[in-house]
């Protein structure tokens, strides 16, 4: 597992890098996103180089589960990236969403560049202001440092698992409000050739 500087992006790209749970849950709802060129889950905002999946589980590395997604911020913007991004997680819950707690399941967002870093602030202000949620946000926003590719196992894991307990009971109710929330954000599946 190496550190993953962001991809050599090609004209008219541009990445994010998010956490907000189990990165699991995020990674095919992002790779359905029309202008979504790629998405890889790892780990980022600890101090450790090239931690593992049990060392981030234990809480000490300072790290977050994380996906970092490649979009064309041409097709979908950073702004349409954090919408979805806040509408399929809790930003409410210190360390914690839904069953899964400890500091590697917070709501993060690291910016990679000062636009980056004033969308993202003022988005959480405008859904602070607008009270969708209760409680105060709790997401942190923090400049990026590194990104730390997760293991073969965990990418495209619920392409992968999709009879797997987690999928069916998390992340499939979860990948069925978003497709519903964003239908027109979706890739359009190729026609068959006729």
């Amino acid at each position: 597992m190496a550190s993953q500087e962001p991809p050599a992006a090609p004209k008219h790209s541009e990445v994010a890098t998010l956490g907000g749970g189990c990165f699991w849950c995020f990674e095919p709802v992002f790779e359905a996103l029309n202008g979504v060129r790629t998405v890889a889950v790892g780990y980022a905002g600890g101090e450790l180089a090239e931690p593992t999946y049990r060392q981030v589980g234990s809480g000490t590395t300072g790290h977050a589960e994380v996906i970092q997604i490649e979009f064309d911020p041409q097709v979908i913007s950073y702004r349409e990236i954090l919408e979805v991004f806040f509408s399929m997680h809790d930003p409410t819950t210190p360390n914690r969403q839904g069953a899964d707690f400890g500091t590697q399941y917070r709501s993060l967002v690291l910016y990679h560049n000062p636009e980056q870093q004033q969308t993202a602030e003022s988005f959480l202000r405008e859904l602070q202001a607008e009270g969708i949620w209760n409680s105060p946000l709790v997401t942190q926003v923090e400049p990026y440092r590194a990104f730390y590719l997760g293991e073969e196992y965990h990418q495209d894991y619920y392409e992968k698992n999709p009879s797997a307990g987690y999928c069916r009971v998390v992340i499939e109710p979860k990948l069925a409000k978003f497709r519903k929330r964003y239908a027109e954000k979706l890739k359009r599946e190729p026609s068959p050739a006729g």
